[in-house]
């Protein structure tokens, strides 16, 4: 088979590396792709992910068999709706069913009109009604852009004065057309955690789940980032919990089948509070999410393109999963200032000491070939990634292979799974 997957940073590295390995994957093309996936993939620079006409010429010149679609924007542009009226098999939702991710009003109204757990709110263009929603509702209480702001359009809010500025700053075009309108949550208490799962015709497989770590430094403070580190599965989850939010999965992909008007074909990401009255969800994604599927299926023992298939076609009762039983934990070394403003072009060194190390593996986010030279090009530069037979070894082997990259400016949380080690209690 000849396959395309779309998109540049660690999810597309994993995803690519996933599915270069199966003897069914003849010719990988990665667009644009980055200085890892140079390695096994043809990189296509030129071809923009979300331009759903150049994407459909690509497919077409070169016998595409299958589109695997990383990132939400190429989705929410209606890339795979184009591909679809073409008769390519598309590995991602259509443009209605990314609207999941698009808008929060939407998804929201999607988990009220389907008995979904999840947060009260109020989702409005009008900057006063919002005003007016916080002083009703006090703090702490969480502030979101509507539309996409790659993962930093969410403001936990602890004070009344944080919340109405989160507000203004939304209204004042922070977050670009994003922000137009606002979604304003109450604020769930509880560990965090995601569950991802396969959907096609109305049914989800799930996978194990896993734990992003959002702040930007130690001790979960700074800003909120992409995510600086996950592991998989999360031990901390209860068997209650787990059979809960699978419940909630397999609710939300019936939905799907029946309020849809095609069929939602890919994953579908469940952002999950463990409360004390059980898990509800923040939120839905509609693609793997980053750095989650770098802790997720390097586990997966099946084969990538016979699962990827099987959804692109429409076929899930031909879907097999087989897990390792291991841990994963991923690491990301990002630039010095993300997630602010951060200098390029910085060399790196030592990636092949770390691959070298058994059960590693670095995934590249943010890289380039420069002169020869693989050099930064991200905020998020590289995600290093360990397995091991208990969740200490997989942590301990992450971060010493951590230790044999090096870039000027390199930075990274050195606490990625300490709070699940520590137990429950640590998020008291």
């Amino acid at each position: 088979m000849n396959i395309l997957v779309l998109g540049s940073g660690g999810r597309e590295h994993a995803i690519a590396w996933a599915l270069a390995k199966s003897p069914k994957c003849d010719k990988l093309y990665v667009a644009p792709g980055n200085g890892g996936t140079a390695d096994f993939a043809e990189n296509v620079a030129g071809l923009a992910a979300d331009d759903g006409q150049a994407v459909l010429a690509f497919a077409q010149e070169n016998a595409i068999d299958m589109v695997v679609i990383g990132p939400e924007a190429p989705l929410v542009a209606g890339v795979a709706d184009v591909l679809r009226a073409a008769d390519i098999p598309v590995f991602g939702p259509d443009a209605q069913g990314a609207q999941l991710e698009g808008s929060k009003t939407f998804c929201k109204e999607f988990m009220m009109r389907n008995n979904l757990p999840t947060a009260e709110y109020l989702s409005t263009d009008d900057e006063a009604a919002a005003h007016a929603y916080i002083d009703e509702k006090g703090a702490p209480i969480v502030v979101k852009a509507d539309g996409l702001a790659a993962g930093k359009g969410v403001i936990v809010s602890q004070t009344v004065e944080q919340a109405h500025d989160a507000v203004k700053q939304c209204f004042e075009g922070a977050f670009g057309e994003a922000g137009s309108t606002v979604v304003i949550e109450e604020c769930l208490t509880g560990p965090e955690c995601s569950m991802l799962a396969f959907v096609s015709a109305g049914k989800a497989y799930c996978m194990a789940p896993s734990q992003d770590h959002k702040r930007a430094y130690d001790g979960d403070e700074g800003p909120n980032t992409g995510g600086m580190g996950a592991y998989s599965p999360v031990p901390i989850v209860t068997e209650e919990e787990l059979a809960r939010m699978e419940e909630v999965m397999a609710q939300a992909a019936a939905a799907t089948a029946t309020e849809f008007e095609n069929d939602y074909r890919g994953v579908l990401y469940g952002g999950f509070m463990l409360t004390p009255k059980g898990p509800k969800l923040l939120e839905y994604n509609a693609r793997f999410g980053d750095p989650e599927t770098q802790v997720v299926l390097p586990r997966l023992n099946s084969d990538l393109v016979d699962v990827m298939l099987a959804v692109a076609e429409g076929r899930p009762d031909d879907i097999e999963l087989e897990w390792a039983d291991k841990w994963t934990v991923t690491v990301v070394l990002a630039s010095a200032g993300y997630p602010g403003s951060y200098e390029k072009g910085k060399i790196i060194t030592g990636i092949e000491d770390a691959d070298a190390l058994e059960d590693v593996k670095v995934y590249h986010a943010g890289t380039a070939m420069r002169d020869g030279q693989l050099v930064t090009a991200g905020g998020r530069v590289l995600n290093v990634t360990a397995m091991g037979d208990t969740f200490q070894a997989a942590r301990e082997l992450a971060y010493k292979a951590c230790d044999l990259i090096q870039f000027e400016g390199k930075q990274n949380r050195s606490d990625i799974g300490l709070r699940a080690i520590k137990g429950r209690q640590s998020w008291d």
